[in-house]
């Protein structure tokens, strides 16, 4: 008796009926018609997205910190008449929602408001501060960008292949001691070194090359080891890649191989651990602004947590957020440049 053989017919797959994240870019990009607009879109789009929600959260969290501010800022002796007329004053006595809309109003006119203790213009005082925060994180990205390149690759070029093993965990353990050690740590050992023990630089203030040392070096040791530790990674990775084996094979000197197949291979991870440092360094000058007495927006958002002035914390809030946005975005258009086709395939 012959037994009929199994007849196994296939299921069709179902197709989903919500378009995927692939389908819903390959729509943006049939409406503009180019891949790099449709990149540029996308980016500006969820930039746009992370402030609005940055905008919410900054305004209703202040609302829950314990205190009245106008009480705050004219003292526990100042007359009940005088707080209910600065409050009035600044709308502070309005419903929850008509103050917020009024905030969302005035950011569309370019006014963030005025300063609950100083009943200053919160755009003057942030235009006044935000120069040296700038300039503090600016310079403090070149400079651990600068160290770390060469310490990386020649820490990975020292260690390709096993030779060296000492020195390589060795620097590499170093550079993990320096990550973990708190930046605002760093400064005050720098002030005690370079300050008292050795005078060769001022232990705060803000206004000449002098005064910058300190708050540079203090902002820029951690950043530095952490991107020197990404190419070190990266440079060994990349120097153990077949093709780097087959440029040796044909006796292509050292300098052109590190330069020409090494070094460019290693651009995009490295940028992408940058955009994350520079990220960093942007809000870690609240730390470094408030030990070197630095007049600088980091400053400026710790004094006004304690006297509980909502315009100016709103608005500092705010600012940092358009600055960390700033530069993710700036990260990815140079890494759309460098590497179109997968950065804006992924995209």
């Amino acid at each position: 008796m012959t037994i009929p053989s199994t007849v196994v017919t296939a299921v069709p797959a179902t197709t989903p009926t919500e378009p995927s994240p692939a389908r819903r870019g390959d729509r943006l990009l049939a409406v503009v018609g180019s891949p790099r607009l449709a990149f540029l879109i996308k980016r500006f789009a969820r930039a746009a997205v992370a402030l609005a929600l940055v905008l919410v959260a900054s305004f209703f969290m202040v609302q829950f910190v314990p205190g009245d501010p106008v009480r705050a800022a004219l003292g526990p002796t100042a007359p009940a008449e005088t707080v209910a007329v600065l409050r009035s004053a600044l709308g502070l006595d309005l419903p929850l929602g008509e103050q917020f809309a009024n905030y969302v109003s005035g950011l569309f006119r370019g006014d963030l408001g005025v300063s609950i203790s100083t009943q200053r213009p919160v755009g003057s005082t942030l235009a006044e501060r935000l120069p040296a925060t700038l300039m503090l994180s600016v310079v403090a990205f070149v400079v651990a960008a600068l160290g770390a390149f060469p310490i990386g690759v020649a820490t990975a070029v020292s260690a390709r292949g096993g030779r060296r093993r000492a020195l390589d965990l060795g620097v590499s353990g170093l550079l993990g001691v320096i990550i973990a050690v708190p930046n605002f740590l760093l400064a005050v050992v720098l002030i005690w070194l370079f300050s008292i023990v050795i005078p060769l630089a001022p232990s705060a203030g803000w206004g000449s090359v002098q005064h910058a040392v300190l708050p540079v070096l203090a902002l820029a040791i951690g950043p530095l080891a952490y991107l020197a530790r990404i190419v070190h990674v990266e440079m060994v990775r990349v120097l153990d890649a077949p093709y780097i084996t087959t440029a040796r094979s044909k006796r292509m000197p050292a300098h052109l191989i590190y330069l020409r197949h090494a070094l460019p291979n290693i651009v995009t991870a490295t940028l992408t651990a940058g955009g994350v440092v520079l990220t960093g360094l942007v809000a870690g000058t609240v730390l470094i602004e408030t030990v070197f007495v630095i007049p600088g927006i980091g400053s400026t958002i710790v004094s006004s947590i304690t006297t509980k002035d909502y315009p100016l914390i709103q608005g500092v809030v705010l600012m940092y957020a358009v600055l960390v946005l700033a530069a993710n975005l700036v990260i990815d258009l140079l890494l759309a440049a460098l590497d179109p086709r997968s950065t804006i395939a992924e995209a």
